[in-house]
């Protein structure tokens, strides 16, 4: 049995809040919401949110490990029935909190990424990407009005079910990512076909190829500018667990094309992990190195590009390039690890330095979890939006108001 440490979910009460750092002001943007997961900024500034949880997935969980497993998941606030729900959030006059909430799609299947192109609007299921027609200010969209483009792995055991998207700087395609169908490839090699990897996909044809494969629970995506070159795909991938609390580091990495990653058969490069057989040595020796570890267990789920925001500024290193970073948070490690937002610098298209916190104090004085942030994302005023699920809120992070003369 892996380490099991679950911080216990007990969502805020009145007058608590997470805690920005320094210079910065902390506002619940919207409260109320049903396990929100994932963000998307639309250009006229209004917010979607996925109010989503996993689907029902029959072939997952069996026996006594895996009874176990959701009684700790349940502890940990993940084992609710999905909303299925996209909601639309709206600041209509700026003081950074929403006045107007509408549901924007529903009668999804645990949605999650998501992607505007123009005039279509892109939604990442669990099982399938669907096409909507969008214009801009809508704020709710006919269900009857999609068109599936593209299916997903996904079935019966659907072990990693979330699936991220986003579209390329040119529109043409989308990526999607796909985690893997288990830890270290335990319930066979077949159960992982398409899986653990990042997909592309034609905008216009819906034709599917895979991008980069290894990652075995890939999930935000950013686009970074490249020296020299054009914008590189960056992710933040969860590593495999069951090694010990401080094995193995979850990472930020920029995504070649045609890349392998490791996953299950080795981990940061060439470390081999024994344990999926047969060993598979051909791709060992051409396993990635990813680019930063973000340590153990953090689960990294959120991935934000900084771009111009004022947020930079007050940031310790004054970066001018850098990441943003939802960890959701460790069940499998002692002391705990992630349950907090962190700014990562970049500099001539790399991480540099160590992390520095943004948002904080998730876990309470007891280990308890008040909150447990997901998805992040940048407004159209360039504040920090953070998707809480255990907390039901989205948190927006600004600078501070001046103080009073």
């Amino acid at each position: 049995m892996p380490t099991a440490n679950v911080a216990t979910a007990r969502p805020w009460q009145p007058g608590q809040a997470p805690t920005a750092a320094a210079g910065l002001q902390l506002l619940p943007f919207a409260t109320g919401l049903d396990h929100p997961r994932w963000l998307h900024v639309l250009p006229n500034g209004d917010v979607l949110v996925a109010e989503t949880n996993a689907p029902p997935r029959p072939d997952e969980g069996g026996g006594l490990k895996g009874w176990i497993m959701g009684k700790l998941m349940s502890r940990a606030g993940s084992a609710g029935v999905s909303a299925n729900r996209i909601t639309l959030l709206r600041d209509a006059d700026g003081d950074g909190r929403v006045e107007r909430r509408e549901v924007f799609l529903q009668g999804l299947n645990s949605p999650f990424g998501m992607a505007l192109v123009g005039g279509h609007f892109y939604v990442a299921n669990t099982d399938a990407v669907w096409e909507y027609p969008y214009a801009t200010g809508q704020t709710s969209l006919d269900s009857g009005s999609g068109r599936k483009l593209a299916d997903l792995p996904a079935g019966p055991r659907n072990h990693h079910w979330t699936k991220s998207l986003i579209a390329s700087p040119d529109g043409s395609k989308l990526y999607t990512t796909v985690g893997s169908n288990s830890n270290v490839g335990e319930n066979g090699m077949a159960a992982e076909e398409g899986r653990a990897a990042i997909w592309e996909i034609d905008r216009a044809t819906g034709a599917q190829r895979l991008f980069a494969t290894g990652l075995r629970n890939p999930n935000g995506m950013a686009w970074m500018a490249a020296p020299g070159g054009a914008p590189l795909l960056w992710t933040v991938a969860n590593e495999r667990d069951e090694l010990g609390s401080d094995l193995v580091p979850d990472y930020l990495t920029s995504v070649r094309d045609g890349a392998f990653y490791g996953w299950p058969y080795s981990w940061y490069g060439q470390h081999v992990d024994a344990r999926p057989q047969p060993p598979r040595p051909d791709l060992i020796a051409r396993a990635v190195v990813p680019d930063y570890a973000l340590g153990a267990h953090v689960a990294a789920l959120g991935l934000a590009a900084a771009g111009s925001s004022p947020l930079l500024a007050l940031l310790p290193g004054g970066a001018a390039d850098g990441v943003f970073v939802g960890m959701h948070g460790s069940w499998n490690r002692k002391p705990f690890s992630g349950y907090k937002v962190v700014y990562i610098p970049f500099a001539g298209g790399k991480p540099q330095g160590l992390p520095v916190d943004v948002l904080t104090g998730f876990l309470g004085p007891a280990g308890e979890a008040r909150g447990r942030p997901v998805g992040v994302a940048i407004d159209g005023r360039g504040a920090l939006l953070v998707a809480d699920d255990v907390g039901n809120t989205v948190w927006r992070v600004a600078p501070a108001p001046p103080p009073p003369r």
